[in-house]
């Protein structure tokens, strides 16, 4: 409030949105507006989000906190139509919250007039990191009015060396906030742990799911395509889940999120784009399927669930080949997670469909059967469908697949076909003799 840029670090859930949305209300309500100046309402304050569902989440709080002081505003974000958000922006908005991507597109287009913020508002900068917006950043920032006469506030839950730097080219002698350290977990939050192979992980997320009074769970899964085949086989189960990841189209994610928050979906199965400001109340569970890449990632994971001071369980799944992974989050945080012994009446593993069984086999699971670690394996199209052995090639005579091959020269039974004798030819380099090792290459 006293218009100091301001650098905060803190993890979700602690209150952010609220910490600066609150002063800037309070601050636009109380400023003379010029009711004599022509023409639409120029943003006074820029709220930048990584994600549409943290920036539509902002908005509300901004709609909420300051439904009866008259201020105008609008969110913009990509993977819908420009059509609506050009249309606010020409009416005149008091706070623009956007993403960096459409507010770029929307800027080359000349929609956006930045030149009277006075507040300008970076969220979840290392998240910002991570996507690779710190350039569009850098181009927004060039666009507003110079940083002595705006005030900008920015929040992050890690301060690596990127951010340290980016905070120095856009703060002046900013005041420092850190609430809590980025290692810390939620002490109300209980965490668990599985040692379970791959394979079971089905069956003993359905079984532990099987238990009615687990009421919203939140389920995360390391690709887009491992979130849609969990949420598909605890449909087949008949668990009501749905799946919300980068794939989706906006308007598909913004479903799959009502029904989760009205009930409708109780678990909803989510990638690393939902650990960072999805705000839904009453998240009893956070299961981790698989561990996060990234150990900070863990923390921001659970911290969805015992949020404004409610009690929740995190409960995470670990095969043998994440262990690397589960010392890097306990490294992290310091301590070790309890483990917990595989139930004893969980139902065998039931057999994946063949087109999820084709996606773990690419995704290099040890699944198939096939009798080889994944890194020995043949490509999927030289693999048979059925699983029976492929049969043996001719190895004299004639080659149906080849009806003009001639016997190889010096490999009696192999054959030899004029086309592969002139690619070769096409291949074999005509110039001075060159240096062909892996080295040199």
């Amino acid at each position: 409030m006293e218009g100091r840029d301001l650098l905060g670090c803190a993890q979700t859930g602690t209150g952010k949105t609220a910490a600066f949305a609150l002063p800037i209300l309070h601050r636009l309500s109380t400023q003379v507006v010029d009711k004599t100046r022509r023409g639409p309402i120029i943003p006074r304050v820029l709220v930048l989000s990584p994600t549409r569902e943290l920036a539509t989440q902002i908005a509300e709080s901004f709609a909420t906190y300051g439904r009866n002081t008259g201020l105008s505003q609008t969110v913009i974000f990509g993977g819908v139509s420009q059509y609506h958000q050009v249309k606010a922006l020409h009416r005149g908005v008091d706070i623009l919250v956007a993403t960096p991507g459409r507010l770029m597109d929307l800027m080359e287009q000349r929609h956006v007039n930045l030149s009277g913020v006075q507040v300008f508002v970076l969220d979840e900068a290392d998240r910002m990191l991570d996507m690779g917006f710190i350039q569009p950043i850098r181009r927004i920032a060039a666009a507003l009015p110079p940083a002595a006469n705006r005030q900008t506030l920015m929040f992050s839950a890690t301060m690596p060396k990127e951010i340290m730097h980016l905070a120095d080219s856009l703060l002046r002698n900013p005041v420092k906030v850190a609430v809590t350290p980025v290692s810390s977990t939620v002490a109300l939050i209980e965490q668990s742990l599985y040692m379970v192979p791959r394979h079971s992980k089905p069956a003993l997320l359905e079984h532990i799911l099987d238990d009615a009074a687990i009421t919203r769970v939140l389920v995360f899964t390391k690709t887009k395509h491992g979130a849609d085949r969990v949420a598909r086989r605890l449909e087949i189960a008949g668990i009501k889940s749905d799946a919300i990841h980068g794939n989706k189209a906006q308007n598909q994610r913004q479903r799959a999120l009502d029904a989760f928050r009205t009930g409708r979906v109780r678990v909803l199965v989510a990638t690393d784009v939902a650990a960072r400001g999805l705000d839904v109340d009453a998240i009893s569970h956070v299961i981790n399927y698989d561990l996060p890449m990234e150990p900070e990632a863990y923390v921001h994971r659970i911290g969805r669930t015992g949020r404004a001071g409610a009690t929740g369980i995190a409960i995470s799944f670990c095969d043998h080949e994440e262990r690397g992974l589960l010392r890097d989050i306990e490294r992290l945080t310091g301590k070790q997670l309890p483990p917990v012994p595989m139930p004893e009446d969980m139902p065998a593993a039931t057999p994946l469909p063949i087109e999820d069984r084709r996606e773990a086999r690419a995704q290099g699971s040890s699944r198939g059967g096939y009798g080889k670690p994944p890194q020995h394996r043949r490509p999927e199209g030289d693999r048979p469908a059925t699983g029976r052995s492929p049969k043996p090639r001719p190895q004299s005579g004639h080659d149906h697949r080849t009806p003009h091959a001639t016997p190889h020269p010096h490999v009696e039974g192999k054959p030899r076909t004029t086309r592969g004798k002139a690619l070769r030819a096409w291949a074999r380099p005509t110039g001075p003799k060159t240096d062909r090792s892996n080295a040199a290459r």
